[in-house]
């Protein structure tokens, strides 16, 4: 159970015959922990929090339990009357383990059948206690709280009021005087009062206790709906991560390559020289996307950057389209080199390789030409080819095109494509870096 809602509550004391005292302040005790709602602490139903928390009242219930048995055994009442009580209060452990316990434990909710029934046997029970022995009502403290733990704060009052009746009006059994009876009136009085305002206040605290609990409820469900859509966007954007990657290196090669068998059977006959130049260009492409594959399976950086600097790879590449299409081909850099953080080199690379890959496929360009420049806050990278070129007002782009456009935009950086038709190509990108 939560913690206890402190309230101040003046003692008083009733008198009783000798040997039988019964004061107010445990029945004052008694209702101030029915401020003292079961809620499951740690936003958990039946989590670790509930059962640490109920297991410490049930030792105070315990506790309550044995000095009530030990102070009605005491008592100067007669041995059959106290043998009646305590016949009833022992009853009352195995009825709690029994039926009260597993049932609170498990979370099923109040007002149940079986909650009323095991408050109905509670209520028999004190009844048959308190009407033998008057100091049965200070097991009210152990009670009172119970009734509110098992049904509706409404419904719980008759409960508790019903005990409450029987304990006052045992004391004025007991007194058996005039003058006692006012007073056990005024207990019952007084006591009935503080049920009925505290117990709607109990009533509010519990609402909003079960309120919590279905919100935290619900943001749990939330939350593993959120980690759901999170997982599934996370390998949607790794499947179109793998997607560029294998478009930019693998396909590409593959394209080259065939490129260059099929230029080699052309000249086979005609200029064997020239066809074992294209099939060694073969060779080494194809040595390439090995390397390539191998470095997509393992998650590493590109082979190209790896076997050497950002300006060695766009050289290599430059060269090797300029090889492969029998076209002049240049690679120049501008500005004083300096390094890069590896995902800035890894755009631009694949930039690079995607924009000679569309001269190799459509420009049927004589010239290319590559610059990377390095300015101060920046790095430029441009690919201009004197080819057939395109109305870029008439073209929607494949996912070449768009592959450069997102990784550029991830980058934080720009794209820019002009074309018109016989006029050439240029691709300029700029990144920070």
């Amino acid at each position: 159970m939560p913690d206890d809602v402190p309230l101040a509550v003046e003692p008083g004391r009733v008198s009783m015959p000798p040997g039988e005292a019964v004061q107010a302040a445990p029945l004052a005790g008694a209702m101030l922990a029915t401020a003292t709602p079961p809620e499951p602490a740690g936003g958990s139903l039946g989590g670790p929090a509930w059962n640490t928390s109920m297991s410490r009242w049930e030792l105070l219930y315990g506790i309550i339990y044995a000095a009530v048995l030990a102070i009605v055994a005491a008592s100067s009442a007669p041995v059959h009357a106290r043998a009646v009580a305590l016949g009833a209060i022992g009853v009352m452990a195995p009825w709690y383990l029994l039926v009260g316990r597993p049932h609170m434990r498990s979370m099923t909710g109040t007002g149940t059948r079986r909650s009323v029934i095991y408050m109905t046997g509670i209520v028999l029970l004190f009844g048959v206690a308190a009407s033998q022995v008057p100091n049965t009502l200070f097991l009210c403290i152990a009670l009172l709280p119970q009734c509110y733990d098992f049904l509706p704060d409404r419904v719980a009052l008759i409960p508790a009021l019903a005990m409450t009746a029987v304990g006052a009006a045992s004391v004025g059994y007991w007194n058996q005087g005039p003058s006692r009876i006012p007073t056990a009136l005024g207990l019952f009085a007084a006591i009935s009062a503080f049920t009925v305002a505290f117990g709607g206040y109990i009533g509010r605290i519990i609402t909003q206790s079960d309120e919590r609990a279905s919100l935290i409820a619900q943001l749990e469900a939330t939350r593993a709906e959120l980690a759901e859509v999170s997982r599934e966007a996370g390998v949607m954007a790794e499947r179109q991560r793998l997607a560029g990657e294998i478009h930019d290196t693998l396909a590409q090669g593959f394209s080259s390559i065939l490129m260059l068998i099929q230029a080699a059977e052309a000249q086979l006959e005609l200029s064997p020289e020239t066809a074992r130049h294209q099939l060694g260009l073969a060779a080494q492409t194809a040595r390439e996307n090995l390397a390539e594959a191998r470095t997509l399976v393992g998650g590493l950086a590109s082979a190209q950057l790896q076997a050497g600097t950002l300006e060695d790879a766009l050289r290599r590449i430059t060269e090797r389209a300029g090889a492969e299409l029998g076209i002049a081909a240049s690679f120049v850099t501008e500005g004083a080199g300096r390094a890069l953080a590896a995902a800035t080199e890894v755009v631009l690379l694949r930039t690079g390789q995607e924009a000679l890959a569309n001269v190799r496929k459509h420009a049927a360009a004589e010239m290319v030409a590559v610059r990377l420049c390095y300015a101060s806050d920046s790095v430029v990278l441009e690919v201009v080819d004197d080819g057939a070129g395109f109305d870029p007002a008439l073209v929607n782009g494949g996912y070449g095109l768009r592959g450069m456009r997102t990784r550029v935009d991830e980058a934080g950086g720009t794209i820019t494509v002009r074309s018109a038709p016989a006029h050439g190509t240029s691709v300029r990108v700029e990144v920070p870096g």
